[in-house]
């Protein structure tokens, strides 16, 4: 039996999970939480479809908590096998794991104080010390390793240039005199990015899984540096605040790395910096631990010290110090997690400054549909946070520019790269229109039979 079933990401950009049948093996690939919308938020808490006691193993791309954040539910509910990953996503999962369970904690009992919640009482959906867990499974693999899960089966890590300690996968199968190679992008980075390395290519693939988030757009081409600058500037003038929803990992250190190139430069003056997530404080400094994962434009910088440890970057790390920023009143810049809005600190810092139109909001990321990020982005005027209503009249940025997603482009650049082309390619982590534009984007350039496939769908490969 050789099958696929996709668990999630499967016509939206979340909750990725690929479950594969192969040589008497079950393995997840990617275990994702379900982030958004309320309604993809309840997949969390429905069982999950197949008993997690019989998964041989999981195989992770990389750290975020779309595609990890549901390991500690899935041991809870009977998991005992190993989970891989590069060390990097170790080192990460080791911080943004308990994290996740110690936010979700926190959540649910606001939500019990201030009685919004629909469920009574409101409950988290694993705690902190359940997530801790989870590093109990972790098997680490280093990048171009082969790792034997079976006799005839077996994967290996290539670079995905998303975030730190990103992964591609390529699996092997050697049954029957040939081999049969299945691979997965997980998010599939850019190249000639600061900070890590580009994404590898992949020179064969019998069955390939393509990351699909921005396949039905091009990033804009912005000169980032004097983009940063012009709203810092813009901030300076008002007197007010610069507000930048970030993922702790990945984005938030993109952020800093630009921030630290316009200080050298003198373009804009030395303001506080607030990292305020006391996960993406510390993921900094797994960032300056990695060395071998630097690019040359971020190893130019670390010469002396970690580019991204700068003397104006104030870390913010207690509730009391964070809570104490609503009183800040000079100009300023506040880095906060969740990127998404999906909680955390910066919903906080929302609800404070986004009714005073002298702050600025910029999302540096993705916002899913249905999410608070999504309709902030759109022009939304009012919005709920925390079961309260908050008028909008903040300036609502996005920068598309520094997203750590490959655009239409970009994939159809990696995709001719490919040798040969995969039998079969099936589209995921994306929302419908994107995926159908990049479907018939690359109908015209190969021969595959490229695949939009459903929430839970199961296929069968040869």
């Amino acid at each position: 039996m050789f099958t696929l079933q996709f668990l999630g990401a499967a016509q939206t950009v979340t909750g990725s999970r690929f479950l594969l049948h192969i040589d008497g093996k079950r393995l997840l690939i990617d275990c994702g939480l379900f982030q958004g919308g309320r309604a993809l938020k309840e997949r969390n808490w429905e069982p999950f479809p197949t008993p997690p006691a019989d998964l041989d193993g999981v195989i992770l791309t990389h750290a975020h908590i779309d595609h990890s954040g549901y390991l500690p539910r899935l041991i809870k509910e009977g998991f005992g096998g190993p989970v891989y990953c590069t060390p990097a996503t170790a080192d990460l999962l080791s911080l943004l794991l308990p994290d996740s369970g110690y936010l979700q904690e926190r959540d649910a009992a606001f939500a019990n104080k201030k009685k919004y919640s629909r469920h009574h009482p409101a409950l988290p959906l694993y705690t902190e010390a359940e997530a801790r867990e989870v590093l109990k499974h972790l098997k680490t693999v280093p990048y171009h390793q082969m790792s034997r899960l079976s006799d005839n089966l077996s994967f290996e890590y290539l670079h995905a240039g998303h975030i730190l300690g990103s992964a591609m996968i390529r699996l092997s199968y050697k049954g029957k005199g040939a081999e049969t190679l299945l691979c997965s992008t997980g998010d599939l980075g850019r190249s000639r990015q600061p900070v890590i390395k580009d994404p590898e290519t992949i020179d064969r693939a019998d069955y390939l899984l393509l990351e699909s988030t921005y396949g039905d757009r091009v990033h804009e081409k912005h000169d980032i540096l004097s983009y940063f600058q012009t709203l810092i500037q813009q901030v300076v003038q008002s007197g007010g605040s610069l507000i930048i929803p970030a993922f702790a990992v990945g984005r938030s250190q993109n952020v800093l790395y630009y921030l630290r190139q316009l200080e050298e430069a003198g373009r804009i003056p030395v303001l506080p910096i607030f990292l305020d997530s006391p996960m993406a404080v510390r993921a900094v400094s797994v960032y300056c631990d990695h060395l071998d994962e630097h690019d040359f434009e971020m190893k130019s910088l670390t010469a002396e010290a970690c580019v991204l440890e700068t003397g104006s970057v104030r870390m913010v790390k207690t509730t009391e110090e964070s809570k104490a920023l609503n009183q800040f009143k000079e100009p300023c810049v506040i880095i906060s997690a969740s990127g998404n809005l999906a909680g955390g600190r910066i919903l906080h810092h929302l609800k404070s400054r986004l009714s005073d139109s002298r702050n600025t909001v910029l999302f540096v990321g993705y916002q899913p549909q249905g999410s608070l990020g999504r309709l902030l982005s759109e022009g939304k005027k009012e919005v709920k946070i925390h079961g309260k209503r908050i008028a909008v009249k903040a300036r609502i940025e996005s920068l598309h520019g520094l997203s750590a997603h490959a655009d239409s482009e970009e994939i159809l650049e990696w995709m001719s790269r490919l040798k040969h082309p995969p039998s079969r390619i099936f589209l995921i982590h994306g929302e419908p229109e994107a995926q159908e534009s990049l479907k018939g984007k690359l109908e015209k350039v190969i021969s595959s039979k490229i695949e939009i496939p459903e929430y839970l769908e199961e296929v069968e490969l040869s």
